[in-house]
């Protein structure tokens, strides 16, 4: 019989997710964790529409961070597709951290999920108060009161991901509720996405910037070929389409003679050159889909699946 140190009989790995409604700092939060931008982050709401994996290693642990879209009362095919791939992911994760921000008071949205929450038994639940660096230290204190009197929950933490106060606790407590197991990913590795959705996450995080309240639904990105450029092994082509569902939307994110377009390929092969460590030329077109978000064919063409 082979031997196991106890080093290796103490490790630790697993799966935790991060809900809450839209907005609540739950990307910002897996970003801060992993060390790196691995989820699409905006001032917008429900800009999270894949599953991605963040991971974070440390000597005795691997945490594996599954972020979801904000849960929400869906109002289209698309909002119910994004509410169904919540709640499967809740039942497939070792622990839940439910996101709130210290900054606004517990609302309807808050309980909506609480609930849906309390029918996940087997799943032990965190309540994470974010965003603690917006409030005072009395707003946090009647925040994390007013969180305790939504539901039983396993723990409660406070944390600020853009200060990092907080980051390791909140770690900490995750990682005390998985399994003993040995890593599931290798050593190097911050997400299992592959490097095509990330690319398009980035552009579509570009294109959200600086646009009114009614775009962010309607923008898809399809990244359709990334290939070393012939001949150099310095620079990568990337050639990518962004969908809208009306002319109307379309002209916004083209702006005035097509400077908005030009500001959006301009920060999102910024972002694309960090991620990929390597000199990018983007070529980014725009379509429009009409009404895409309510339209089954459409939504698989565009990689959303039931």
């Amino acid at each position: 019989m082979v031997g196991v140190s106890s080093s290796a009989a103490d490790f630790r790995a697993g799966f935790a997710c991060f809900v809450g409604r839209p907005n609540v700092g739950k990307s910002t939060l897996m970003n801060a964790l992993v060390g790196t931008k691995v989820a699409i982050t905006s001032s917008k709401p429900q800009t999270t529409r894949r599953a991605i994996r963040g991971i974070v290693h440390r000597p005795d642990a691997q945490l594996v961070i599954v972020d979801t879209p904000g849960l929400h009362r869906p109002r289209t095919l698309l909002g119910e597709r994004l509410d169904s791939l919540v709640l499967s992911t809740l039942t497939e994760v070792d622990v839940i951290g439910f996101c709130v921000p210290a900054n606004e008071p517990v609302g309807k949205g808050d309980r909506f999920i609480a609930e849906k929450l309390a029918a996940v038994r087997k799943t032990p639940v965190v309540a994470v108060v974010t965003k603690c660096d917006l409030a005072t230290r009395e707003q946090i204190a009647a925040q994390l009161l007013a969180v305790s009197q939504l539901a039983e929950f396993a723990e409660i933490v406070p944390v600020s991901a853009a200060s990092g106060e907080q980051l390791d606790v909140v770690a900490d407590v995750l990682i005390d509720r998985l399994p003993e197991s040995p890593p599931l990913y290798e050593g190097g590795q911050l997400t299992d996405e592959p490097e095509q959705v990330l690319v398009g996450e980035l552009i579509r995080e570009a294109a959200l910037e600086g646009v009114r309240d009614e775009l962010p639904h309607s923008i898809a990105v399809v990244v359709d070929e990334m290939l070393p450029r012939e001949g150099r092994d310095d620079l990568l082509d990337i050639y990518a389409h962004m969908f809208v569902e009306r002319p109307s939307q379309k002209a916004i994110v083209i702006g005035h003679k097509g400077t908005r377009l030009k500001e959006v390929g301009s920060r999102a092969r910024k972002q694309i050159e960090a991620l990929l460590g390597s000199r990018v030329y983007l070529d980014l077109r725009i379509s429009v889909a009409k009404d895409w978000q309510r339209d089954p064919k459409q939504l698989r063409r565009l990689g959303f699946y039931d």
